[in-house]
């Protein structure tokens, strides 16, 4: 099976390449023109890297893609976006850009192939648990209505949009992902798990009486990235075209109890201290995930504790 993993070089996608080879796959590995394929954090052996045929892929480019996408393969996990919610509020016009309007580059230049008998892939666009938006403090299911309240949010909808909608027109095999919130070994520190540890070992090394944050008050679903790409080799195998399916654990956590239960695997606990620049308006208060499609679909579960998923972010920071 030959697959195209775009923002292979990423935190995800680095993962999802190891796992993809482990599996017995061809991997292709799509980064940005102006990377290298060698992250310096360890999610990758230099073996695993040199396995993978790496392909420079821009997705503002129509030319780029449709040089990467035009290769007779057998399923295409799309996860090259802009991933960081900082990153679309500074700039939500290219967030759309890449997110929104690349996904519709990708989606019809693969429709294309299909269309000229070239290759029939199963497209996985990974999306996020972020477009529900707020609403009741319950699971999110995949029928309950989209309300993104961020630019990052929308534009991954529009992702979303742009994809379904060439299933429909072109019969291009489309799944979507949603996937919640998600963490690891490797994960850099504008995301929330990998921030908490940091200023944490930072305020005992320097014996720090308390610890900047934002709101602690928000409730998430949060995974571990390799329960995440694991439900992601799965929905290539066994999602079902023009379905969406939820990556999700069900349980809800505060940010408090996070930064607690880092603080008790760290040995400190500094006073918490709210930040106004930590501070995100539009935060959605309870976001967390309903995965009952996709556990029926393909037998997947979690199968790392939030325990065991923040301990391999704390000890990732000490290697």
């Amino acid at each position: 099976m030959k697959v195209l993993v775009t923002g292979a070089d990423g935190f995800v996608g680095s993962w999802l390449v190891r796992r993809l080879l482990a599996d017995g796959r061809e991997v292709y590995g799509a980064i940005r023109p102006t990377q290298t394929p060698s992250p310096g954090d360890g999610r990758m052996t230099e073996e695993e890297r040199g396995a993978v045929q790496w392909l420079p892929l821009e997705l503002a480019d129509g030319e780029s893609v449709r040089r990467v996408a035009a290769r007779p393969y057998d399923g295409v996990v799309h996860l090259a976006a802009v991933a960081s919610g900082s990153d679309a509020a500074a700039d939500p016009g290219y967030a759309w850009e890449v997110n929104a309007a690349g996904t519709a580059r990708l989606a019809q230049t693969l429709a294309d192939a299909k269309r000229s008998g070239r290759a029939d892939p199963l497209v996985l666009v990974v999306s996020s648990g972020e477009v529900y938006g707020r609403g009741d403090p319950t699971p999110r299911r995949e029928t309950d209505p989209v309300a993104p309240c961020s630019p990052y949010a929308a534009s991954k909808l529009g992702a979303e949009i742009a994809a379904l909608e060439a299933w429909r027109r072109t019969g291009l095999r489309v799944v979507v992902g949603r996937a919640f919130a998600h963490t690891g070994p490797g994960q850099d520190a504008r995301f929330v798990v990998p921030a908490f540890a940091q200023r944490l070992k930072v305020a005992k090394k320097v014996g720090a009486p308390v610890v900047k944050v934002g709101d602690l008050e928000p409730v998430r679903d949060i995974l571990h990235v390799q329960d995440v790409v694991d439900a992601y080799a799965r929905l290539l195998v066994r999602g079902q075209p023009g379905e969406v399916y939820n990556v999700a654990s069900s349980i809800g956590t505060s940010l408090a109890t996070v930064l607690r239960r880092l603080g008790d695997l760290i040995g400190v606990h500094p006073i918490p201290e709210a930040d106004p620049d930590l501070m995100r308006p539009a935060d959605i208060p309870h976001l967390v995930g309903d995965a009952a499609k996709l556990r029926t679909a393909t037998g997947w579960t979690p199968r790392r504790s939030l325990e065991d998923t923040l301990k391999d972010v704390v000890d990732a920071q000490a290697d």
